[in-house]
């Protein structure tokens, strides 16, 4: 814990800071967001359309601003144990791959493979990756919507199984006001983390005014890299079996306790003008950085939190969207354009030693290599993975007045987005080795003599759709809607994917030679169109209760597999029947859905045996999902209850045939024992999942405002791959419960609070990750864990 102290003074001068700015007082902002706690309605736009969320006739869990600060969410891994029907599997901070409703094969994340199952949208702009779903930060953000189920209608964008949707708070022409938030905190065992946040509304007239936030968070670390040894088998005396040579390494000089800190820092700023009473134009930019060290997966078999890694592990994650919103009126008819552009970059560096200590077990992997003087080069192999991810979205929507009896959302969408994958796998010195019959490192010109294996690939995908829903009252009670989407959909991968020896440049194409790579050896394209809908009906029984139902159906594209002679995938489709009701009886609400998912063809990324670690995806069957999930709410007078549950049942309808070792394709023979047969539990989704919070607000001495808080969580076991082999090297997740606790108060514009999340310290598993093929890693798999035990203090103010 050496950081201990640089961190606490830090922090400490941030509070200091934060008091001196703030010290004149001020008064709490005048308008109290609307969320669970406060008993306003929240106000949704999960069609489009502002609406309350009872009256939204889908399955939709909304998490209010004050909902998302009382629960001290600033990133990804604080919200999604509170939506139930969201789960991850995540290596780290933007590394996570989100999934609804157990739509999961747990193949999910490869760069050159299926696009991801759901969305994530900043506002009104699409912002998912397949490498990993951004770690937004969390602040001065208005509601996270967790929208369940096919949205392909109106969300297009990856939005198979479900949309995650970050909507940030809007700039505001009423009044100048603003706040300042500072943190201290630390992991019970581990090391002190801190933030400093605020925000800024600006009206700069009558019409126009800016909004812009800052923040700056440390996360201190909790994994240690503790002292270990291991040791390689040489083959160099196997004419004497009883004197072979082995080679010893150790990761003396990477031990570090509480290893796994990181920072992240950005802020974003809007403009709204308002061009007339009719007319709006909001610019919007953001940044983020994020830099972690070390790794978030500890080794179960080193101890509690511990690893043993023998090279460095950093990942260095940026980005910035720009995005432009007009909003306006035809007539009495909305009109809304959104376009944004999208840059993000990621640098990783990996520890991938196991590789290396896997591939040993099965034929002295160690002896591949020598240097000049004829003595064995360490083996230990690190990962260096670069990416580069564009998008520009453009969406022109009009919507008929909210009022009448027929109502219409009609709109056109655009999307390029781009990947370029840059991949170099290392073994430190083996650019000066012997030559070797098993290796050829590549030429230093092509960026690192000591590369083995290398990538160099673009990825393009183009989306082109045309989109409508139309809603209908047949009564003033009785609403019938209908939507679909036809869409087209290309995807192209270009470049170079392999080793530096003769099998790999045997598969080298005639075009474009491009100096950072031996040549092309992939070039494949893919396009496919198709139309989506929906159908749903809703009736108001009172004011209060209404019952829904819906069918609609979502859309993933297909898409090409690197190697040669590898057959495509193709797309894979979601169809949802749901029903559901919405209710409030005075201080309670209860909503509550039951729904049927039928999964076509699910596409799934699956290591074949003789296949060099190369990933392939297939389409590996059909799936269905059963589930019921709801929430509740009451409140009376300073006390309330949240709660929401979900409840999942999904597996295999047929078998996932093998993978011929020959041809590397699917081959169903009715002979050979399945991968996965029929009735195999999905992956990675625990069948239960759930949480509720209790509240008591409360004015002490003075009328000032005070409360206490509790929560608990708890998500169920898991299996952790879809194939029988896979899941027996590396077996299930188990079940776990944690709890939060806060208090807090408020004096003369102030606010204090302290909190304690994980209060018992509970281990909980998230995911089983192997870092190369089960076959050779599932002995040495890593587990990914809920944060620790943490405690911190909370300081702010609004003026």
């Amino acid at each position: 814990m050496r950081a201990s102290n640089k961190i606490l003074s830090r922090t400490s001068s941030l509070l200091l800071t934060t008091t001196m700015l703030c010290a004149s007082g001020a008064a709490m902002a005048q308008n109290a967001p609307a969320d669970e706690y406060s008993g306003n309605e929240i106000i949704v736009t999960a069609q489009k359309r502002e609406q309350n969320l009872q009256d939204v006739p889908i399955s939709i869990q909304a998490l209010g601003e004050s909902r998302l600060e009382n629960a001290q969410v600033s990133s990804f891994d604080d919200y999604q144990k509170l939506l139930p029907s969201v789960t991850s599997q995540s290596f780290g901070p933007g590394q996570a791959q989100i999934f609804f409703r157990g739509v999961t094969s747990g193949g999910d994340g490869l760069k050159i493979g299926p696009l991801p199952t759901s969305g994530l949208y900043i506002d009104e702009i699409p912002a998912t990756t397949i490498g990993g779903s951004l770690d937004f930060h969390v602040y001065d953000i208005a509601r996270v919507e967790a929208l369940a189920g096919p949205q392909g209608t109106l969300f297009g964008a990856s939005s198979l199984s479900g949309t995650l949707r970050i909507i940030t708070n809007k700039p505001d022409t009423s009044s100048f006001y603003g706040a300042v938030d500072a943190e201290v905190n630390k992991f019970g065992k581990g090391d002190f983390g801190g933030s400093i946040e605020g925000f800024l509304n600006l009206p700069l007239s009558e019409k126009a005014a800016l909004r812009v936030v800052g923040f700056y968070r440390k996360d201190g670390g909790y994994v240690d890299n503790i002292p270990g040894t291991r040791t390689f088998t040489l083959d160099d005396a196997a004419s004497d079996p009883n004197n072979l040579t082995n080679l010893t390494v150790n990761n003396s000089a990477l031990v570090e306790d509480d290893y796994n800190d990181v920072e992240t820092y950005g802020g974003r700023a809007a403009l709204k003008i308002d061009l007339s009473e009719d007319w709006t134009v909001t610019p919007q930019i953001i940044y983020q950085r994020q830099k972690s060290n070390g790794g978030f997966l500890f080794d179960p078999r080193k101890g509690d939190l511990n690893v043993t890694d023998y090279l460095p592990s950093r990942n260095l994650d940026r980005w910035y969207q720009a995005a432009l919103t007009i909003e306006g009126k035809l007539s009495d008819w909305d009109i809304v354009y959104s376009g944004g552009y999208f840059e993000r970059k990621v640098d990783n560096l990996s520890d991938y030693s196991y590789y290396s200590v896997a591939y040993d077990t099965y034929g002295y992997y160690a002896t591949y290599f020598k240097d000049q003087a004829g003595n064995f080069i360490d083996p230990t192999q690190s990962s260096i993975l670069g990416d580069r991810y564009t998008k520009q979205t453009h969406e022109l929507r009009v919507s008929s007045p909210a009022e009448d009896r027929f109502r219409l959302t009609a709109g056109l969408f655009f999307q390029r987005q781009t990947d370029g994958i840059r991949a170099n796998y290392n073994i430190e010195g083996i650019g000066n080795a012997q030559p070797s019959v098993w290796i050829t490192p590549f030429p230093a010109s092509m960026g690192d003599p000591d590369t083995i294996f290398l990538t160099r690939i673009k990825r393009t995908d183009r989306d082109y759709a045309a989109f409508g829903q139309v809603e209908f009252d047949l009564t003033p009670d009785i609403t019938l809607t209908a939507g679909g989407r036809a869409f087209i959909a290309h995807n192209t991968i270009f470049g170079f994917s392999g080793l530096n020896s003769g099998g790999t440049l045997a598969t080298c194409l005639p075009i474009d030679f491009t100096p950072d790579r031996p040549c092309n050896n992939v070039d494949k394209k893919n396009v496919e169109s198709g139309v989506t809908y929906k159908f749903g009906a809703s009736w108001k029984l009172t004011p209060d209760n209404m019952v829904y139902a819906t069918l609609s159906k979502g859309f993933r594209p297909g898409g090409n597999n690197r190697r040669p002679g590898i057959l495509p995938f193709r797309s894979d489709t979601l169809t949802n029947y749901e029903i559901g009701s919405k209710n409030s009886f005075g201080p309670f609400t209860l909503n509550l859905a039951g729904f049927y998912q039928k999964w076509k063809d699910l596409q799934f990324g699956l290591v074949p045996l003789n296949n060099n670690g190369i990933t392939n995806t297939y389409n590996a069957g059909n799936a269905r999902i059963y589930g019921l999930e709801g929430d509740i709410g009451y409140r009376s007078g300073g006390f309330s209850v949240v709660g929401a549950a979900t409840y999942i049942d999904a597996q295999l309808t047929t078998d996932f045939c093998q993978v011929d070792p020959a041809t590397q394709n699917i081959v169903c023979d009715g002979i050979t024992p399945p991968a996965a047969p029929k009735g195999t539990r999905l992956p990675v989704q625990p069948k239960f999942k759930g949480n509720i919070t209790a509240r008591y607000e409360f004015e002490m001495g003075g009328g000032n405002k005070s409360f206490v808080q509790g929560t608990a969580n708890y998500q169920g076991g898991t299996r952790t791959f879809l194939t029988d082999a896979d899941f027996a090297a590396v077996g299930p997740t188990k079940g776990f419960a944690t709890f939060d606790f806060s208090a807090g108060t408020e004096f003369n514009g102030w606010s204090i609070e302290a909190y304690i999340q994980n209060a018992f310290d509970k281990r909980g598993a998230l995911s089983l990750n192997t870092f190369c093929a089960t076959s050779f890693c599932g002995p040495y798999a890593r587990t990914y864990p809920i944060k620790p035990q943490i405690f911190g203090l909370r300081v702010g103010t609004e003026f």
